[in-house]
């Protein structure tokens, strides 16, 4: 595989929303730090050094606009751009560098970035002393991690549904270089291909995250939640019942997954976007070839309760109709996702 270019990690996610105030105060609960404030424009960073996480624009409504990645230097925006088509632009000067703003065969506009401004660290969140067996690192200090938000050290990634899953994945490959970690089918159906990717960055024999966008074959394209690291267990469990304090709404956790090991817990924001802590992510080189499994409810944990009704989409409200009925239009579109696709869905929920 010769690719385009090869990305070298995701930069940030875009988003609109009507009520910059009240993202706001969610995203000061959640752990993040806001490094921008405008009337039209919110940016929030994560305590290690390196871009912003999240951009959030003012918008008639809220809708999730497309993830960044960052290029390796300028050349390869003006290779991915003759390629394309596209153009390099600038950024705002409070982000710096340029772009090139590309789309996939789904429609989901996503954005390669170069040369933007690398902020400094901000004070960590230090992980927990632990006494482990035989180790006893801490003596006379009793636990008592706060009930604090759990800081946000970066962005790890984002999962994204799509009705064309292999025209999106394959673009992804062969656009940004990305690489599979692993893949899901739908049960009973492993001969059609897969369903799910975990793909990650290609940085050669340096380590990358087990995926830094995950995608999924579903009715229509849309986001479907976005991770964050914090420092360790506690530091997640104790920004969860933070967030459990100010009402917010807990969707799924804690638990570990199995594709990437992330210890995780689930949230939704004031708009009803999921967004995930996790710590203690797998890292892979370049070396490992792709896993397949098939893909089930029970499968998403290794320990921790039953995936929720929310986070499978399934339960009662506005999303889950949005979801039923993107289905039926989606069976008379030119995608993949046909009956027997529907019916692999379906069985997933159930299983």
């Amino acid at each position: 595989m010769n690719p385009v270019i090869k990305v070298q990690d995701i930069a940030w996610l875009e988003f609109e929303k009507p009520d910059l105030a009240a993202a706001e105060v969610f995203a000061r609960a959640f752990g993040f730090t806001p490094v921008h404030r405008t009337a039209g424009e919110l940016t929030l960073r994560g305590s290690l050094p390196g871009a912003p996480c999240v951009i959030i624009r003012k918008g008639a409504a809220s809708r999730f606009v497309g993830p960044a990645f960052r290029a390796a230097d300028r050349g390869d925006l003006d290779r991915l751009a003759a390629v394309t088509g596209t153009r390099v632009r600038a950024l705002p000067e409070h982000l710096g560098g340029a772009s090139v703003d590309v789309r996939e065969p789904a429609g989901t506009r996503v954005r390669v970035v170069a040369d933007v401004i690398e902020h400094p660290s901000l004070p960590p969140q230090s992980a927990l002393d632990l006494n482990v067996g035989g180790a006893r690192s801490r003596t006379n200090r009793p636990q008592r991690p706060p009930r604090e938000p759990a800081r946000v050290e970066r962005l790890g990634h984002v999962v994204l549904q799509t009705p064309r899953f292999r025209a999106s994945l394959d673009w992804y490959l062969d656009h940004l270089g990305l690489i599979v970690s692993d893949f899901l089918y739908f049960p009973g159906q492993r001969d059609r291909g897969p369903t799910m990717g975990f793909i990650r960055c290609d940085r050669g024999d340096t380590p990358a995250d087990h995926h830094t966008l995950a995608m999924t074959l579903g009715p229509r394209n849309r986001y479907v939640h976005s991770a964050y690291q914090v420092a360790d267990l506690d530091a997640l469990a104790a920004g969860g019942e933070y967030l459990k304090d100010l009402g917010y709404q807990h969707s799924w956790g804690i638990g570990r997954h199995i594709q990437g090991s992330q210890i995780f817990d689930y949230w939704r924001d004031p708009d009803g976007f999921l967004v995930e802590h996790f710590s203690d992510g797998d890292v892979f080189d370049a070396s490992l070839e792709p896993g397949w499994a098939p893909m089930t409810a029970s499968g998403l944990a290794q320990w921790g309760p039953p995936a929720s009704a929310d986070f499978l989409g399934i339960a009662p409200g506005r999303e889950s109709l949005s979801e039923a009925m993107s289905m039926a239009r989606a069976l008379r579109a030119d995608n993949e996702f046909d009956l027997s696709r529907l019916a692999g869905l379906l069985k997933v929920a159930r299983s």
